[in-house]
């Protein structure tokens, strides 16, 4: 098969290795995935995902886009990678204190926290509506919750520029979620959740944002 970039061939290699899993299994570690006769069903971000349980393809059920790669690899990563008694903690902690994460700190806040910040600086009422068309709330002044996946929820801390600074923005993870998906993955959950809240908006991408792909 030929294949137009790598990560179209990661992902056709995640497919197969879906095919390998024990399904019941994935289900008894993710109690959000919904089983049903032909496909295991979960939701990322606001929006509903069936994988089918014969060929490992994915297809949104919630509307008719396309199917990306980085939310197929996200769903692939969660099943492979989530433990067995993984729970959530209620501690919530920046990036780059997660397990094995200290190493990406520096890059994650360049390439997702610092392009989130410019790109809604000046659009703070553009931020609160995406993150509700995400199925998020606000949850305080400066904070909104979304949820990757219900066992990896996401708060969001944005300040909007004033006289003095620029816009900042944080991303914090409950301490679980590297029991859920690999330290790697969580960066590629990151950075969906930065595409997904800029394309709702309509606002053009500022900064320099990790590759979407």
């Amino acid at each position: 098969m030929n294949y137009t970039s790598n990560y179209e061939k990661q992902c056709e290699d995640w497919r197969q290795k879906f095919l390998t899993m024990d399904q019941e299994d994935i289900c008894r570690r993710l109690p959000e995935v919904r089983k049903t006769e032909d496909h295991l069903i979960l939701w990322h971000y606001g929006r509903e995902f069936a994988v089918d349980r014969n060929d490992g393809t994915i297809q949104a059920v919630s509307d008719d886009k396309k199917v990306d790669i980085m939310p197929k690899l996200n769903i692939y990563t969660l099943f492979w990678y989530a433990k067995k008694d993984a729970v959530q903690t209620g501690d919530w902690i920046p990036f780059r204190d997660l397990k094995d994460a200290a190493p990406f700190g520096k890059a994650f806040q360049q390439g997702i926290l610092e392009p989130l910040a410019a790109t809604f600086s000046g659009h703070e009422e553009r931020l609160d509506s995406a993150v509700r068309s995400l199925r998020g709330t606000r949850i305080s002044a400066a904070g909104f919750q979304i949820f990757a996946f219900s066992c990896i929820p996401v708060k969001l801390n944005f300040w909007d520029a004033d006289d003095e600074f620029p816009a900042q923005a944080n991303m914090l993870f409950d301490s679980s979620a590297t029991d859920f998906d690999h330290v790697e993955s969580i960066v590629t959950i990151a950075t969906e959740a930065l595409y997904q809240l800029a394309d709702v908006s309509g606002l053009p991408m500022k900064g320099s944002p990790f590759f979407r792909f």
